[in-house]
């Protein structure tokens, strides 16, 4: 599948908004922490990926009410969706100068993860956190996704690469009271 940025200006894949607010105290604190274990930016990125998908809980994984949708929320409370848990990655990339896409699939709801910029070409992470039948990696070398789609079930890969979260997305996260309300909003399409 071909990637397609939704604008050609990589410098919109480093910017902070409302959800990837990498300017925060928090997004540059836990950054830095990150980056005094890594040799290169790679290693950075593999760090940062790691820590999302394994230190921020999954909430509906752990039975968590809250719903996050900015990424310094998602660091401070530990917990968020997939689409959560995409914005907190972007954020920490991007705080250290790695050009970072979100983009989507669709299967029953529409599912969040990143792409990241190296050596000239995208490549999709997906931070969500593994469990028993989804065990994502960070990859360069093929993707290591927690889920692929299954056409036979009208399930796919949305190749769009987008500098801010969607509209339909960050607007369900920004309504939702808690998990349980958010289930009942969640996209099922862009």
């Amino acid at each position: 599948m071909e990637l397609i940025q939704n604008t050609p200006d990589l410098s919109a894949y480093l910017a902070a908004d409302e959800a990837i607010d990498h300017d925060h105290p928090l997004v540059r604190e836990t950054a830095a922490r990150l980056a005094v274990g890594a040799a290169d930016s790679y290693g950075y990125a593999r760090l940062a990926f790691d820590f999302v998908r394994d230190e921020i809980a999954h909430s509906q994984d752990v039975g968590d009410p809250r719903v996050t949708w900015r990424a310094s929320d998602v660091l401070e409370q530990g917990t968020g969706i997939c689409y959560a848990k995409a914005h907190a990655l972007a954020a920490l990339l991007r705080a250290e100068d790695i050009p970072t896409a979100l983009c989507y699939q669709k299967f029953d709801v529409v599912h969040g993860l990143i792409a990241v910029r190296f050596n000239g070409a995208w490549h999709r992470q997906d931070p969500r956190g593994n469990k028993p039948g989804v065990d994502a990696q960070f990859s360069l070398d093929g993707e290591r996704l927690a889920f692929v789609p299954d056409p036979e079930f009208s399930e796919l890969d949305y190749p769009v690469l987008y500098a801010e979260p969607h509209p339909v997305v960050l607007s369900a996260l920004k309504a939702a009271p808690d998990r349980p309300h958010l289930w009942q909003a969640l996209p099922t399409a862009l």
